[in-house]
């Protein structure tokens, strides 16, 4: 493990490093350097913050123990929740930091939406999830491009996929994966029976054309004409475009833009995103047979969330988490959510390779 005394040797000699004119010319080894002696630099300052706030719990508790006075103790216990709240923020982002980076957290990703079982219901919760995750998107100046969309007529979506550029974006919305339940009163249902229906969720990392390599050969391309909504060039022209990944069977469309050319732009990078993911998941299957300890398989069909909109109560069942806060999460709010859920991973894998605390007594970092 680390002190942080060992810490600042080790930034000092990183640092010395920098200004070591032979390294500027080595673009892989600044970059590499440059990456640690930032990761060292936010390590020591989350630990220096964490000791000073703890210092300070420590002295509030001190006061306490001698106040006698009610309104000065109110005070004091309004001064304690605050530290103590401070204290864990600070200890879950000294905990993320320790983690081996996950090198897809920082792609960008496509997501696909579709309704399961439910009829018209699943269809417009559907719609619901997507308006869910645009607002959290606008929250946090992230971009979305609509891709695709097969909208039925009571305001719903059978599918939609559309991608969300910005720093984090993986790494934040990665547990979304897989079946969400809703449970409410269809605006249609006339005796005021609450119904179950499920949507699936996909998320796919954005992949660049190094991260995997498509033939032409392997590719069939249909074009067609379009239909349902699109506006006059709708059953006009043939702009819709479905592109089969024969070695797979892996089948994209795409007819949302006017240009055949930009729905082929579109599919392929879908079919991009879906054959990279398929790889990662083998490749990650391979590494690690048992997958009990992470947040689910990945299966798009696991059962990860329910929505109870009558108790307005949000359950994540990978976690056991309930948030009677289903107003607010449908509405974007989700960085509670998520939290919990990458706080959860972090610490089963820290766990894993032997580290059972974050901060150790004495002033000292697990490693």
């Amino acid at each position: 493990m680390y002190t942080l005394k060992e810490l600042e040797v080790r930034y000092k000699a990183i640092e010395r490093e920098l200004l070591n004119q032979d390294i500027v010319g080595d673009k892989d080894r600044y970059a590499e350097v440059t990456k640690e002696f930032n990761n060292i630099s936010k390590l020591m300052n989350e630990e220096k913050k964490l000791q000073h706030i703890k210092k300070d719990l420590k002295e509030y508790r001190e006061m306490l123990d001698k106040a006698d006075d009610e309104a000065l103790m109110e005070e004091i216990n309004g001064e304690i929740e605050r530290l103590q709240k401070e204290m864990e923020d600070s200890e879950r982002k000294i905990l993320i930091s320790l983690m081996p980076e996950d090198p897809l957290d920082g792609k960008n990703i496509i997501m696909e939406i579709r309704a399961g079982t439910g009829g018209d219901e699943a269809a417009l919760f559907a719609a619901d999830l997507f308006r869910m995750y645009s607002r959290f998107c606008e929250r946090k100046n992230w971009k979305i491009e609509h891709l695709n969309s097969h909208e039925i007529g009571v305001g719903g979506f059978k599918e939609i996929i559309f991608s969300v550029s910005g720093k984090e974006v993986y790494q934040r919305l990665k547990f979304e994966m897989g079946a969400h339940r809703v449970q409410r009163i269809p605006v249609t249902e006339s005796s005021g029976r609450i119904h179950t229906s499920a949507v699936t969720v996909a998320v796919l990392p954005e992949a660049e054309e190094t991260d995997i390599k498509i033939s032409t050969d392997d590719l069939r391309i249909d074009v067609y004409r379009s239909t349902g909504h699109g506006g006059q060039s709708v059953n006009t022209t043939d702009s819709a475009v479905r592109i089969t990944h024969l070695p797979t069977g892996v089948v994209v469309t795409c007819q949302d833009e006017k240009s055949q050319h930009k729905n082929k732009d579109k599919a392929l990078k879908v079919l991009r995103a879906r054959l990279f993911e398929i790889a990662e998941r083998e490749k990650k299957e391979a590494e690690a047979k048992e997958r009990k300890s992470q947040i689910g398989s990945g299966d798009r069909s696991e059962r990860i969330r329910t929505y109870n909109y009558p108790q307005n109560r949000v359950t994540d069942h990978r976690i056991g988490l309930t948030l009677y806060k289903l107003d607010l999460i449908i509405d974007g709010e989700m960085d509670e959510l998520i939290d919990a859920l990458i706080e959860f991973e972090v610490k089963n894998n820290l766990n894993k390779v032997g580290l059972k605390e974050v901060i150790n007594p004495g002033n000292k970092l697990c490693k």
